[in-house]
């Protein structure tokens, strides 16, 4: 009989196979790297790859929490009920005002040491002194000098002072985003542009897409605003007069962000606001003072082609322009106005001389972003008030405001 021959199995040379893997791995670890140093992901880009995540995975993670602001480090100092309803404006305007005065010293220790306390928080130093974000965010309590002294503690029914600058600003109140106790300069991710769906043969292989991504950077800038005070005022310690000072210094605070937020130019460290923001829709008005409904709804347009059209719509004007528009007819015959009720074409109105003159924006308000870092910065300046015997108490605070997607807003303006 024969010996059957023994099968000799096939050589396979997998050089090629294993190079193919180490490139495709090799890919892989570099694009998830190249995505999470761009976009601030780094620790999840780690995780990503020792998990075997693809990088269309890790996009899609990125994706999904583009729209989500970076952590915001908590600059509360601690304080507690008691010592929050305790902390005095008063007392610490008139101790900076009268530095050789120790008894007004004496007085506002705790002011002083809660400065100290935020100031140590923030990594940096106060010009004068620094209100913690703990008073800033709560409803204040003053003492009064009854015959319990200062034991006896008096409700401000008034709103914290955080609140009360952003009930004083128009953007706030059309919807802005406002980020809080921020530190540090902050980088937001947004996405630019989507992935692209191709029609494919039988067979066929789609062509590689991703979406795009950039970053909205934001940086504090600092605002300040002054109010000139008798010194007979700052002797007061009444709930009406630490109030009437908080509320003051507030609003002054309030209309400087407000404006830099319509019209800043980002020059001399200012924000730069709507107006300036590059890629903003933008429509002619053929006559100044009173556009006519079309053009108004020319305005919305803008933002509708850009797929904008969504979240806190509304339109800003001045209070000339708000006048020309309750005069305007829609049309011929229907007797109805441009501007009816606070509202056009079923949009809110908002009025207010911050806005430039013959101009109308139109946008999603939850795009404007502002931002505020922690802590209200106090001086007081004794001698260009010297004179009269005033007392020029200065305030100052952090901040930046950006626009989010420029879609998001469509300016009208000019005309003859």
């Amino acid at each position: 009989m024969d010996t059957p021959t023994p099968e000799v199995a096939p050589v396979v040379d997998n050089t090629f196979a294993l190079e193919d893997v180490r490139k495709a791995e090799l890919g892989r670890i570099t694009d998830i790297e190249a995505i999470g140093a761009q976009h601030g992901f780094t620790t999840d880009a780690r995780a990503a790859i020792e998990s075997g995540k693809t990088a269309d995975h890790f996009r899609s993670h990125v994706l999904n929490n583009i729209s989500k602001p970076q952590p915001v480090i908590d600059t509360d100092i601690g304080l507690t009920a008691k010592e929050i309803r305790s902390f005095s404006f008063m007392r610490a305007i008139h101790a900076l005002a009268n530095p050789s005065d120790r008894r007004a010293q004496e007085a506002a220790a705790f002011e002083f040491e809660a400065s100290r306390a935020a100031s140590e928080k923030m990594g940096r130093q106060a010009q004068g002194l620094f209100v913690p974000s703990d008073v800033l965010k709560r409803d204040l309590n003053v003492g009064t000098s009854t015959a319990g002294g200062h034991t006896v503690s008096t409700d401000l029914l008034s709103n914290s002072f955080i609140d009360s600058l952003e009930n004083s600003m128009q953007v706030a109140g059309l919807g802005a985003t406002i980020l809080r106790d921020l530190q540090g300069n902050i980088a937001i991710p947004r996405q630019t542009g989507g992935a692209t769906a191709y029609w494919v043969a039988e067979s066929g292989a789609v062509t590689e897409s991703a979406a795009a991504f950039d970053q909205l950077t934001m940086s504090p800038k600092t605002v300040g605003a002054f109010s000139d005070l008798s010194r007979k005022l700052l002797l007061q310690s009444s709930m009406d007069i630490e109030s009437f000072v908080r509320n003051d210094l507030a609003m002054r605070l309030a209309l400087a962000i407000d404006n830099k937020a319509i019209n800043g130019d980002g020059s001399s460290n200012t924000p730069t606001g709507i107006l300036s923001t590059t890629g903003i829709g933008a429509v002619t008005f053929a006559a100044s003072g009173a556009p006519t409904f079309g053009e108004m709804v020319d305005v919305e347009t803008q933002v509708s082609q850009d797929n904008a059209l969504m979240g806190s719509l509304a339109y800003m004007t001045t209070a000339a322009m708000a006048g020309g528009l309750k005069q305007k007819a829609k049309d011929s015959g229907s007797g109805q106005f441009v501007l009816a009720n606070g509202q056009a074409n079923g949009y809110p109105v908002a009025v207010t001389n911050q806005c430039a003159a013959n101009t109308a924006i139109f946008g999603n308000w939850a795009d404007l972003i502002i931002a505020m870092w922690g802590g209200l910065d106090i001086n007081v300046d004794t001698s260009t008030g010297s004179t009269s015997g005033t007392v020029r108490v200065v305030a100052m605070q952090d901040v930046d405001v950006a626009v989010r997607h420029a879609q998001s807003f469509a300016k009208g303006s000019g005309g003859s």
